[in-house]
């Protein structure tokens, strides 16, 4: 999936700039950046939910192909949910309804008049609850789940559009860690394992560089920079777009990229634990 020269406003101010974007099949590209930079703006775009000034956003199958791509913004609307669906960061939480019937409401791009047509529509949601570890749940109320179970039933119903696209903005928002590491785990699972295209919106730069891929990262409505995590996750580039000092070192085993901000209490020196004999 390609966003080509987007230029994209809100009450006819510029929020983003000309800002190309690619999301490579079987890849995790997480947008980072400070708030207002236009993170959440962007993948909006690429859903269709923001209309652009200018710019153009293909979807192409292969990322080694040399064709231009098919116009996003020419398909009809069931022609896009069957290749694109969007994670948004919040939903209102339906009463009345199981967990089941809502993951269900994924299959509607799938499905003719009357909900006829969709002969592989309930071995897709029992695929996709599996996946999420939703199982279990399946004639629960939707509005008696905590808030990890819930961000799972809607990931599940996104998984049940069966798009090569998914796109999720800040979908770690208001879980605990155990959950935060959960759904990260899911997410890195199903662009490995089964070759889906990711696009994610990020505040938690450590929780970026775990999973992702490729990192771009905004400021002010502009691509600052693109690239690996440790190509774009310098301290150097984050103190200067995030306006403070940031420490970034690599876990000595794993490699993985960790950043520190540190404001004016962050050099204190903390108390000595003395052990008792």
């Amino acid at each position: 999936m390609l966003g080509l020269d987007l230029t994209l406003s809100y009450n006819g101010t510029p929020v983003v700039h000309g800002a190309s974007i690619e999301l490579a099949p079987g890849q995790i590209t997480a947008l980072v950046g400070p708030n207002g930079s236009g993170k959440s703006t962007l993948l909006r775009a690429l859903a269709r939910l923001h209309a652009p000034d200018s710019g153009r956003v293909l979807l192409v199958d292969d990322a080694d192909s040399e064709q231009p791509g098919i116009d996003a913004l020419a398909l009809t609307n069931r022609e896009f949910a069957r290749r694109v669906t969007l994670l948004a960061q919040s939903r209102p939480t339906p009463s009345g309804l199981t967990v089941r019937e809502v993951v269900e409401f994924g299959r509607h791009p799938h499905r003719g008049r009357w909900r006829r047509g969709d002969a592989d529509g309930t071995a897709v949601v029992d695929r996709v609850m599996t996946l999420t570890g939703i199982e279990e749940l399946a004639d629960r109320p939707v509005d008696r789940l905590s808030g990890g179970q819930l961000q799972r039933v809607w990931l599940a119903t996104c998984l049940a559009q069966d798009t090569t696209v998914l796109l999720l903005d800040e979908p770690t928002t208001y879980l605990d860690l155990r959950y935060q590491v959960e759904l990260l785990d899911l997410i890195r699972d199903l662009a490995e394992h089964h070759g889906v295209t990711i696009g994610i919106v990020l505040h938690d730069l450590d929780q970026a560089a775990l999973i992702a891929d490729r990192v771009v990262l905004l400021e002010e409505g502009q691509v600052r920079a693109v690239g690996t995590p440790h190509d774009v996750l310098t301290g150097d580039v984050l103190s200067s777009v995030y306006g403070i000092r940031i420490e970034v070192d690599a876990d000595q085993e794993t490699g993985v990229i960790r950043t520190r901000p540190v404001g004016r209490y962050g050099a204190r020196s903390l108390p000595r634990v003395v052990a008792l004999a």
